[in-house]
């Protein structure tokens, strides 16, 4: 089995998702687009985790890969792949569904919670009524037709969707480990700035290793969720 997982930045990598993933026997694949462009046959790989990144999906001037990587998520979408977009990934998703993506009237940036959106089908992933987990992210998007939302904040209502049985994109970070949370916040410190959902880096980098495991068990439930609804 091979998880092919796209990378924008050098400091925003797969996190805890690695280690799930290595231990459940996956080859791991990379396309990091700040050193290449090279992206794999659909047909080779199992699962594609795109990640974030604080570019926009919009800066197709600043970034041309933009466009070739949005039709290469359309086109692993529908091939029926499982697909798990984080933050910068969801805005990929989104955009490759043919949504609007844009500046929130928010950013959230810190650790703040999420809560479950209710519903009456048993096919989606259901997210604790209520947890808190980590952000980084100013923009949103209009949620994709065909979509459903299955968790929102009260900075965000589109924190979390499904699209089918096995595509799934996230607003905030449940990869996150220590390390990562302190390598984000050395590379885009000058984001740490006052608002009603933006942390300290103080406060950022003092959460406990148990908020961690909390947040990494569920970013494994997650996955665990995609790849049986790919069987």
């Amino acid at each position: 089995m091979r998880a092919h997982f796209l990378q924008h930045v050098p400091f925003e990598g797969l996190g805890s998702i690695e280690d799930w993933l290595l231990q459940s026997g996956y080859e791991i694949t990379a396309t990091r687009f700040f050193d290449s462009l090279v992206l794999p046959r659909i047909e080779e790989i199992d699962l594609l985790i795109v990640m974030g990144g604080p570019m926009s999906v919009n800066d197709e001037h600043d970034h041309s890969w933009l466009a070739k990587e949005k039709d290469f998520i359309r086109s692993v979408i529908d091939a029926g792949k499982p697909t798990l977009g984080i933050c910068l990934g969801a805005q990929l998703i989104a955009a490759s569904l043919g949504s609007d993506v844009y500046p929130n009237s928010l950013k959230e940036i810190g650790w703040f919670p999420i809560s479950a959106v209710q519903s009456k089908s048993d096919s989606l992933f259901r997210f604790p009524d209520e947890i808190t987990v980590f952000h980084w992210h100013g923009e949103t998007f209009d949620l994709p037709s065909g979509a459903v939302c299955i968790a929102e904040s009260k900075g965000s209502q589109n924190q979390a969707f499904q699209f089918g049985r096995n595509v799934i994109g996230l607003q905030f970070h449940l990869e996150t480990t220590a390390s990562s949370a302190k390598a984000i916040v050395e590379n885009c410190r000058d984001e740490l700035v006052d608002g009603k959902y933006i942390q300290t880096e103080e406060d950022i980098l003092s959460a406990s290793q148990a908020l961690y495991r909390t947040i990494n068990s569920l970013m494994a439930d997650i996955l665990r969720y995609l790849l049986e609804n790919s069987r």
